[in-house]
């Protein structure tokens, strides 16, 4: 584990907090069916709601952090694709949204992974949950994911990067953030290619063609600092930024899942028909 300084403060500042965050409760908080919620103690007086989508007791865990304008409640129709393929997601929130206390900060949100972590990673042990736990990050939620990536490596097994960035300063002047005159520069951000060229366990990035916040390059960039030997990369043709799922469809978890069966040493079934003409050709 590497123990990092948190130092957030030029972007705790209002005029990057207005713009990077966007909280929103939970209109309905009662989970769907086959989930659970759970609350996260994150200081005192402050805690942070999750929404676990469990799969079986031995499948694969993804611990998830969502967007700046998302909630866990958006990924209730996602959770149980998630199950299908038998993975287990573990959707958590941000300060301010859904059912979470507090307010949102940069410096609250990095330094509150960590706490998610640990205590995720506890409750898996104590339900006896066995299968291995990777860590995936949406948009902004790439920075915790990074984070954690950069801290824990011996306790996960794998990475997944969806719309990620690289640097901080071109994100925010991309969302109107005015970083010169509010000195901010990339020392001052999340340095997420340093983070990313910590982690050597498997790694997966998924980025949209045509991302209007963030450039595919961007995740090029992510790519070629990665230092994993197993990485991957996809890009989502014709898909901006909040439209990979709707490009995607049922492919986007099949990927997933393909790259979590990578990590576990499984390898893909044939059909009997391919196995078949398989069979055949190597008569003639």
């Amino acid at each position: 584990m590497v123990d990092h300084q948190f130092g957030y403060a030029k972007l705790d500042q209002p005029g990057v907090v207005e713009i990077l965050f966007h909280p929103r409760q939970e209109s309905d908080s009662t989970p769907p069916p086959g989930a659970i919620d759970y609350e996260i103690a994150v200081e005192e007086g402050v805690c942070v709601g999750a929404r676990f989508h469990m799969a079986d007791t031995t499948a694969p865990n993804i611990l998830f952090f969502h967007g700046n304008g998302e909630i866990v409640g958006d990924y209730d129709s996602i959770g149980p694709m998630y199950n299908e393929h038998d993975l287990s997601l573990l959707a958590v929130d941000y300060r301010g949204y859904g059912r979470s206390g507090g307010t949102p900060t940069v410096t609250s949100m990095m330094r509150d992974a960590h706490v998610i972590f640990k205590e995720i990673r506890n409750w898996l042990k104590n339900e006896k949950r066995t299968g291995p736990l990777l860590v995936m990050g949406r948009s902004l939620g790439s920075a915790c994911a990074l984070e954690l990536a950069a801290s824990y490596e011996q306790d996960m097994s794998g990475l997944i990067i969806d719309s990620g960035f690289p640097h901080t300063v071109p994100l925010l002047n991309c969302l109107g953030v005015d970083t010169q005159s509010l000195g901010i520069t990339e020392a001052d951000g999340f340095r997420n290619i340093q983070k990313i060229g910590q982690f050597s366990k498997p790694t997966f990035i998924i980025h949209a063609q045509h991302d209007q916040f963030i450039p595919v390059t961007s995740a090029e960039i992510l790519q070629v600092q990665c230092i994993a030997r197993s990485k991957e990369f996809q890009m989502v043709a014709g898909a901006d930024h909040n439209t990979i799922l709707l490009r995607t469809g049922k492919q986007y978890f099949e990927v997933i899942k393909k790259f979590i069966n990578k990590i576990q040493g499984i390898r893909e079934k044939r059909s009997y028909r391919k196995r078949r003409e398989g069979k055949i050709n190597q008569e003639k």
